[in-house]
């Protein structure tokens, strides 16, 4: 399974949708739960399933999942 379809199962799990698909270029703006409680809830899940640590500067930087996937990718 790759990095996308990873987070993606993440994202289904958080927002309660097993038909929610998340790609390169969703953001915030494109689901309409998605505020700073679940952006945290996000970060820390995927933090744990991937074994990285994100940085204070690049979260606030992240501006969509693509972003947070070649975060994980540089990290490994």
């Amino acid at each position: 399974m790759n990095i996308l379809q990873e987070i993606q199962d993440i994202f289904r799990d958080i927002f309660e949708d097993e038909n929610l698909v998340v790609t390169n270029e969703t953001s915030a703006l494109d689901i309409d739960d998605w505020d700073s409680i679940t952006h945290v809830q996000l970060l820390v899940l995927i933090e744990k399933k991937f074994g990285v640590t994100f940085t204070a500067r690049e979260i606030q930087q992240f501006k969509n999942v693509g972003e947070i996937v070649a975060s994980i990718q540089a990290k490994q």
